[in-house]
């Protein structure tokens, strides 16, 4: 039994280049491979989005829930980045 489907895709002009460059220069056997190691590499992408979403963005919001005076308000968040911003533009400006 077959274990591949086939697709027909369309891709804008500058991606069909890049697809063709890429097995023009070695580095992939076929079109699809170009394709399924893109798509693998994007799986892996959201699954760590996931991972960390479910590990580490969780975790500090119920610790936020727990402990609400750890937060920073954002008036305090805008306040600091325009601090710092103002500090970096001053330093390239020496």
């Amino acid at each position: 039994m077959r274990t591949t489907k086939q697709l027909s895709i369309t891709l804008p002009e500058e991606m069909a280049k890049e697809l063709k460059s890429r097995v023009a220069s070695g580095a992939y056997a076929s079109e699809s491979e170009v394709i399924r190691d893109g798509l693998r590499a994007l799986f892996a992408r959201d699954n760590a989005v996931e991972a960390w979403l479910r590990e580490e963005v969780a975790a500090s919001y119920d610790e936020l829930r727990n402990d609400p005076s750890q937060g920073i308000s954002a008036v305090d968040v805008r306040a600091h980045l325009a601090q710092v911003h103002r500090e970096r533009l001053a330093a390239n400006e020496s």
